[in-house]
C-alpha cells in the first residue's frame, strides 16, 4: 500500500464527510471478507492498517488438521504447537499471515465491499442527522409527483410529502421552493426516508420562530395552535417581559413578519391572539374577530358559556362554525355561544314559565326557551355555570326588535 491511497481515503473522508477513522476500518472489514472469500478461509480474519508505514497486517484463525489441504486455512498438528502448546484436532489458531498472489480478482471483490460499507455508513449518517431534526423546519425545491404524493428536495435528501400530509388548496408546481415540516424518519432498503407535511400545526411554530426573533430567543412564547390547513390558523402567545407586546412582535412592522408566513401558506389566514391564564379572557380573545363577548365557565366541565352582540353571533361562530371550532382548540374548553337577543328570548320566557307555575301552583318545568336547548355535558345533564345573566336594554330592544319582524 502507498500514500497515494491514505490520500484517495483523505479524499473521500472531505467529499462525504465520513471520519477518517470510520473509512480505515470500513476497508479493514473489506479486505478481511475478500481474503476470507479469495481463500476460502472459514475462520475469522482480522485486518489492521497502519497509516505511518502505510502497511496491511492479516491475522487469519486457522483449523488444526491432519492433512493440510488448504494451506491458507488449515495448519498441521506439528505447526500449531508452535502457536499453542496443547493444541489438538479442531482448534482455531490466530496467526499473522501475508496474503500472496491476492492481485486483482481480490483487489476488485475487496472495492466491492468497501463501496457497499461506504453506501451503508453514508446512510446511518444521513438518518441519524435527519432523525436529530424531526419536528424542525427544512426548506426544499419540488421535484416531482407520483400516486398523489410530492417528493421534495432538502439537499442530501429526497423527502416524501405523502397526500395526507398536504394541504389541498396548495399547488406543488415543479421547482417551487416551500418549507416542510420533518415529521418522521424511516430506515429502509433503499435508504433513510424522510416524511414531512404541510399541513401539521407546529409548521405555523416553526415558521413563526424564524421570522420572529423573540420567539426564537424566548422573550415571546406561543402557548397553543390551532389550524384548519389552507383555511385558516389561530395562535395564542404571551410575554415574558411587561415591555414586550406579543402580539405586536409577530405581527411585525406594517405587518411584514405575519405576512412572510401568510405568503409561505399560500395565503391561509392567521390570527394572533394574546394567551391569559385567566379563562374567560383566553376564550374572549380566541373568538377574536368577534368583540364584546361576556364569557362565563364552568371549569368542572371545561366548558364555557359565551353572549355575544347580535351584530358580533355570525363573526364569533364563523363560516361553516370554523372560528369557534378553531377558539375551541386553542383553548382547550367547550363552548357554546349565544346571541344577546337568543340569550333574553329565553329569559322572558322562563319568567313567563314561572309566573304561569305560580299560579297554577305547580313545579316549575326548566326551560331556556323556543329553539334555544339547554347545554348538557356528555351524560346528558344540563351545565350550570353558577352566575345570574344580567339582561341589559339593548337586549330588550333586540328581543323587541326581533319580535317586531
Amino acid at each position: 500500500m502507498n500514500g497515494d491511497f491514505i490520500e484517495a481515503l483523505r479524499q473521500i473522508e472531505k467529499e462525504k464527510e465520513i471520519p477518517f477513522a470510520t473509512l480505515l476500518k470500513t476497508l479493514e472489514v473489506a479486505l478481511g471478507k475478500a481474503y476470507k472469500k479469495h481463500y476460502g478461509i472459514a475462520g475469522d480474519v482480522a485486518v489492521h492498517i497502519d497509516t505511518t508505514k502505510n502497511a496491511f497486517k492479516f491475522q487469519a484463525e486457522k483449523m488444526v488438521v491432519e492433512t493440510v489441504e488448504n494451506e491458507h486455512a488449515e495448519m498441521s498438528l506439528t505447526t500449531a504447537y508452535k502457536f499453542k502448546a496443547d493444541a489438538v484436532v479442531g482448534d482455531m489458531i490466530p496467526v499473522t499471515v501475508t496474503p500472496e498472489n491476492f492481485g486483482r480478482i481480490a483487489a476488485q471483490t475487496a472495492r466491492q465491499v468497501m463501496m457497499q460499507e461506504f453506501r451503508e455508513t453514508e446512510r446511518e449518517k444521513i438518518f441519524d442527522e435527519y432523525n436529530a431534526k424531526i419536528g424542525q423546519v427544512a426548506t426544499g425545491i419540488v421535484q416531482r409527483t407520483e400516486m398523489g404524493n410530492v417528493y421534495i428536495n432538502i439537499g442530501k435528501l429526497e423527502v416524501l410529502l405523502p397526500k395526507q400530509e398536504q394541504v389541498p388548496t396548495e399547488p406543488y408546481r415543479f421547482n417551487d421552493r416551500i418549507k416542510v415540516y420533518l415529521l418522521e424518519a424511516r430506515k429502509s432498503t433503499r435508504g433513510p426516508q424522510v416524511i414531512v407535511s404541510r399541513s401539521h400545526p407546529s409548521l405555523i411554530r416553526r415558521l413563526f420562530e424564524l421570522e420572529v426573533p423573540e420567539i426564537a430567543d424566548g422573550s415571546v412564547v406561543i402557548k397553543s395552535v390551532a389550524r384548519e390547513a389552507g383555511a385558516r390558523s389561530k395562535i395564542a402567545v404571551v410575554s415574558e417581559s411587561e415591555q414586550i407586546d406579543p402580539v405586536g412582535a409577530c405581527v411585525g412592522h406594517r405587518g411584514a413578519r405575519v405576512q412572510a408566513v401568510v405568503a409561505e401558506l399560500y395565503d391561509e389566514k392567521i390570527d394572533i391572539v394574546r394567551w391569559s391564564a385567566d379563562v374567560k379572557q383566553f376564550v374572549a380573545e380566541s373568538l377574536s374577530p368577534a368583540k364584546s363577548v361576556q364569557v362565563r365557565v364552568n371549569e368542572e366541565k371545561k366548558s364555557c358559556f359565551v353572549l355575544v352582540p347580535d351584530a358580533m353571533l355570525s363573526l364569533a361562530i364563523g363560516k361553516s362554525g370554523q372560528n369557534v371550532r378553531l377558539a375551541a382548540r386553542l383553548t382547550g374548553q367547550r363552548i357554546d355561544i349565544r346571541s344577546e337577543s337568543q340569550e333574553a328570548k329565553a329569559a322572558f320566557t322562563r319568567a313567563e314559565e314561572e309566573v304561569e307555575a305560580e299560579e297554577r301552583g305547580a313545579p316549575l318545568q326548566a326551560r331556556t326557551g323556543e329553539g334555544v336547548p339547554p347545554e348538557t355535558d356528555e351524560n346528558g345533564e344540563a351545565i350550570s355555570y353558577g352566575e345570574e345573566i344580567t339582561i341589559t336594554a339593548d337586549m330588550l330592544k333586540a328581543f323587541d326588535d326581533e319580535d317586531e319582524e
